[in-house]
């Protein structure tokens, strides 16, 4: 079964960079998305030391700053959600 997603996940990741490479990208695209990583690992290391989400901890790691910068303030809330289901 780990051999399946493993197989998925680099299908998928080929896929998207034959996609990036095959068509042109905006300039300053690479450096709005930089921005975005930085601003939602920021949020959330706020959302986490501030004492906003008493009792939950997201932690900061690639997957979790990814959905964030790529879906905005909602993001957090699935990913607050998506923990709760699956710990639960």
């Amino acid at each position: 079964m780990k051999s399946l997603w493993l197989a998925l996940l680099l299908l998928s990741s080929g896929s998207l960079m034959f996609l990036m490479i095959r068509r042109q990208l905006p300039k300053g695209w690479f450096v709005r998305f930089g921005t975005h990583l930085v601003l939602a690992a920021l949020a959330i290391y706020a959302i986490n030391f501030s004492g906003l989400a008493a009792g939950w901890y997201m932690p900061i790691n690639p997957a979790t700053v990814g959905v964030v910068a790529v879906l905005g303030l909602p993001g957090i809330g699935l990913v607050y959600g998506m923990q709760q289901l699956l710990l639960s």
